[in-house]
């Protein structure tokens, strides 16, 4: 794409209504916009950052059996009313027209929606086990918005939800989802700690969460430091320089944010809607089920926090808008080198405004795509100067070679 072309252009300052370094660099970037508090619209790079994590999403959950689906956002108040959700606190409220009093609210979370649709398809041990997820926007009053894409009122989540025979089958694939959380938040760039927690308004029994480590992190965790077995400090019993509990070894007490967690439901969202099985003798029973999130928005603010330098942003190859951001200064072959790598199926974001090499330096650093390629009047025929966001030195190479190193690295 080339750079005059793109809707969005950089700021020098950050906005003064920021706290939140994810937001301040984002925004400066042109990556999103502030609508309100804990509300923020996608601008062009920042979708296309959301739709490669989503992509890594959809391709670890299809992994393991889930079938993508797409929920309703409008939920009529009968759905939380059955399981005694309908007044928690973060929950918004839609009052339509000429009504007195709410009669739907529009989603915070989808296990009452798929529980009820379940209830038409599921019927028998044969049509069990089924997973499916979606990525869809959720709403949440949340009352501290003030960090960004960290806690947003407004945001991105996947969300997956699993059926089962029994609480055995459940916890089967409970392990399986948490390897693929893993691989999720690895592909990222994203060290997260499987953190032991607290039930809260899923569920009544512990759940487990995927912690980050960060400065800026809300939850306080103890982590082993041999095994990295993790707890949340709501139900640690190793807080307080206590020993691991799985392997005896010493503990570190950190901050972190969450950034993904799984829940084993067992029947609650079941006998809530009729949702019953028969088994091969005949008999009913109530399925058991699993719900297991990841914020991918919030995701894309942790990944920023991680990955930026005093310059701007660092993003992780797997995630970043573009493979390379050329620059074309004055006496480059900027057209030529720009048509040959996107000819090689390069992924690249072109510089060809009219403006000062300082200027097209800066923005670079500061948008953070991996690889940046400078052509000008110094360069050779064939020729450009490569660098890495995160390295100091840049070297000339052919065009040939930069693709290899782009599209090998």
């Amino acid at each position: 794409m080339r750079q005059s072309h793109l809707f969005t252009k950089t700021e020098k300052s950050a906005p003064k209504d920021e706290v939140a370094l994810n937001a301040q660099l984002l925004t400066r970037a042109g990556y999103i916009y502030k609508n309100s508090a804990g509300v923020y619209s996608f601008l062009p790079l920042g979708w296309q950052v959301i739709k490669n994590i989503s992509a890594i999403a959809r391709e670890e959950m299809d992994a393991i059996g889930g079938q993508e689906m797409l929920m309703s956002a409008l939920h009529d108040k009968h759905y939380l009313q059955a399981t005694g959700r309908w007044d928690v606190d973060v929950v918004y409220k839609v009052i339509a027209g000429d009504d007195k009093e709410p009669a739907a609210n529009i989603s915070w979370t989808h296990e009452e929606i798929l529980a009820e649709i379940a209830t038409k398809y599921i019927h028998s041990y044969k049509d069990l086990p089924f997973a499916a997820y979606q990525i869809q926007t959720k709403f949440r009053h949340e009352p501290r918005a003030k960090s960004g894409l960290l806690r947003g009122r407004e945001f991105l989540m996947k969300d997956l939800y699993s059926f089962h025979v029994s609480e055995d089958d459940l916890y089967r694939y409970y392990d399986r989802v948490a390897k693929a959380y893993a691989n999720v938040f690895a592909r990222c760039g994203l060290k997260a700690y499987y953190t032991l927690a607290a039930g809260g308004e899923f569920t009544v029994s512990n759940t487990h969460e995927f912690q980050v480590e960060s400065p800026v992190g809300e939850d306080t965790v103890y982590v082993c430091t041999q095994c990295e077995y993790a707890e949340n400090k709501e139900v640690s019993k190793a807080a307080d320089g206590g020993a691991c509990p799985k392997c005896g070894g010493a503990v570190r007490e950190i901050k972190a944010v969450e950034v993904g967690n799984i829940f084993p439901l067992g029947t609650k969202y079941a006998k809530a809607f009729g949702l019953a099985f028969t088994d091969e003798k005949g008999e009913a029973h109530d399925v058991v089920m699993g719900s297991y999130g990841i914020g991918i928005s919030r995701l894309m603010g942790v990944i920023v926090e991680q990955y930026h330098d005093e310059k701007g942003i660092a993003w992780p190859s797997a995630v970043a808008p573009f493979h390379a951001h050329l620059l074309g200064l004055r006496g480059g072959d900027g057209d030529g080198i720009y048509a040959t790598l996107q000819k090689a199926g390069v992924k690249v974001l072109y510089d060809d405004r009219e403006a000062t090499p300082g200027e097209k330096f800066a923005d670079a650093d500061l948008i953070g795509i991996p690889w940046r390629l400078v052509t000008g009047a110094k360069t050779g025929a064939g020729t450009v100067e490569i660098k890495r966001r995160i390295d100091s030195e840049s070297r000339t190479v052919s065009v040939e070679e930069a693709i290899t190193l782009i599209t090998t690295h």
